[in-house]
């Protein structure tokens, strides 16, 4: 048994500063599929949208989380639209513990506005498009293990009420 735990949710949910607060708290190591993406690519993931196209960053974002999933004792920030792939999701379950991170689209939009290296939301109606994909992904989402509410809450609030829900 893998004692991993993998936040998910859509982008501006409050994934990587949760996990990087957990991780310390926790003594863990924090992971982040997207930096790693990044890094193995060498290139931002608005880059690799750009230059390579969503299909092949999933196809890159998959094999960063088969390696990922084998870790022990992380603390892992997913990007949003990992859940995609049904595959990582059985693959992050039997790693460890899966949260969903959860805003509404009003608070995404408000932590992401402002924000130009999010390639899915460059768009005319960001909010319209917030709303759209959490709709298409909702489903995917609802597979995690617990559901955790950002809106209006700090970083602190939520790690607070994870450690909680967990016993830790």
């Amino acid at each position: 048994m893998k004692d991993n735990l993998i936040l998910i949710g859509f982008m501006g949910s409050g994934k990587s500063l949760t996990s990087q607060w957990l991780a310390k708290k926790m003594g863990k190591t924090c992971l982040s599929s997207d930096r790693l993406i990044e890094k193995r690519e060498g290139k931002s993931i608005a880059d690799i949208f750009k230059e390579c196209g969503e299909e092949y960053f999933r196809k890159v974002e998959h094999e960063v989380i088969s390696e990922i999933s084998q870790k022990n004792d992380i603390v892992l920030d997913c990007g949003g639209g990992v859940v995609l792939n049904p595959e990582n999701m059985v693959l992050l379950k039997n790693s460890g513990t899966v949260i969903y991170l959860y805003a509404s689209p009003e608070i995404i939009h408000q932590r992401t506005k402002h924000k130009s290296h999010r390639p899915l939301l460059n768009v005319k109606d960001p909010l319209a498009q917030i709303k759209k994909l959490l709709e298409q992904r909702k489903l995917f989402y609802a597979s995690a293990d617990y559901e955790i509410d950002t809106d209006h809450k700090t970083i602190e609030m939520v790690g607070k009420e994870i450690m909680e829900l967990l016993n830790l």
